[in-house]
């Protein structure tokens, strides 16, 4: 039997309602299987945390977490600890630390929901976002001078590197050759950054001229994103710097009519220079107006869940996830209150796992 040791990471708010959904599915699916065993451990990392120790996690907590094979993360941020402590705390040290450089995010209509773009439906709405990870403008090259003086300053660095824009480059062509998706587009914004994005240009062409069966093209960002709006269906795979492929997702989120449904993987694809384990996380946050009321939806957290298994190698339980998610979206009988209706966190994922009972999971 395959064994796989998961550190999961509920974080904050909904994180702990959405993630105990998406565990108790992935292990349903594991005993299904027969096949894997996940062994987990839950750590209790957070703004809670901050506010009783200083810090978002314990002082040694990457040491602890790089021995795992996989993080199941839930959500980070509350109104109690300011945002940026909260993600330099947590989020991007992890990323940074563990050289996650491929932030993968599926946006898809999925059947029987609906967004909010008149005429477009799941056949219009199936792309894939590739945002580099590690540095660009979340790179944290930055400082301030003269604090609280009329004269303050507060610089902000973006950080561009001919190998980080290289290797997220080749994966995001390579992903549309291995997936048969027939185009790649680059966001960018070289007509008014004239060095980081014109060395992004540079080599996405550069890149693009070894992958000839695969169409390319480049948008501005605020281009792009009225792109995702009134032309969706032109969408194959996108690859975007930090800061753009952030904002573009959420707006992918809206797209798939609700935030509560998009995931993510973060991970490192290359196997001689990976270190640590890769990290799953819905791409919503913490949501502190239902935090605790069990209405938020967990099918960002089970989807994100089913990356993980696709990740780990676990294809067939991977699968059978994703039909299952299919199945009760395609029902329209469950449908949590962003998608309109009534149903509880819980009653979500026990129809989840009700529809996975009657698969059969095999490797």
């Amino acid at each position: 039997m395959r064994h796989y040791r998961i550190a999961i990471l509920p974080g904050d708010g909904i994180g702990h309602d959405v993630i105990a959904e998406g565990l108790q599915t992935l292990q349903q699916l594991a005993e299904l299987s027969g096949d894997f065993r996940l062994d987990t451990e839950t750590f209790p990392w957070g703004c809670e945390y901050y506010l009783q120790h200083g810090r978002m996690m314990s002082a040694d907590a990457l040491k602890i977490i790089e021995e795992f094979d996989a993080i199941y993360l839930g959500a980070v941020g509350f109104p109690s600890v300011p945002d940026h402590i909260s993600l330099w705390g947590m989020l991007l040290p992890i990323r940074q630390s563990f050289d996650l450089y491929v932030n993968q995010r599926p946006i898809r209509l999925l059947p029987g929901t609906e967004g909010p773009l008149r005429g477009h439906g799941p056949e219009d709405i199936d792309f894939i976002c590739i945002r580099e990870n590690t540095e660009g403008e979340y790179a944290g090259v930055g400082g301030r001078s003269h604090r609280g003086a009329p004269a303050e300053v507060a610089l902000q660095t973006s950080v561009f590197t001919r190998r980080a824009i290289e290797r997220i480059m080749r994966y995001a062509f390579a992903l549309a050759e291995r997936e048969g998706r027939r185009k790649v587009t680059s966001a960018t914004k070289s007509n008014a950054q004239q060095y980081g994005p014109v060395l992004w240009d540079e080599i996405h062409a550069a890149v693009a001229a070894e992958h000839p069966t695969i169409e390319t093209d480049k948008w501005h960002i605020d281009a792009l994103a009225a792109r995702f709006v009134t032309h969706p269906q032109t969408l194959d795979v996108v690859v975007a710097s930090n800061l753009f492929g952030d904002i573009l997702t959420d707006l992918g989120g809206a797209l798939q009519g609700s935030l509560g449904i998009p995931p993510s993987a973060n991970f490192n694809p290359d196997a001689a220079t990976r270190r640590g384990p890769a990290m799953f996380e819905p791409v919503h946050g913490s949501a502190p107006d239902i935090a605790g009321k069990g209405i938020a939806n967990p099918i960002g957290a089970l989807w994100s869940g089913q990356l993980m298994l696709d990740y780990l190698g676990e294809h067939a339980a991977a699968t059978a996830l994703m039909r299952a998610i299919e199945t009760v979206t395609a029902a329209k009988q469950v449908r949590t209150p962003d998608l309109g209706g009534r149903a509880t966190t819980q009653e979500m994922g026990d129809a989840i796992r009700a529809a996975l009972r009657l698969q059969e999971v095999a490797s």
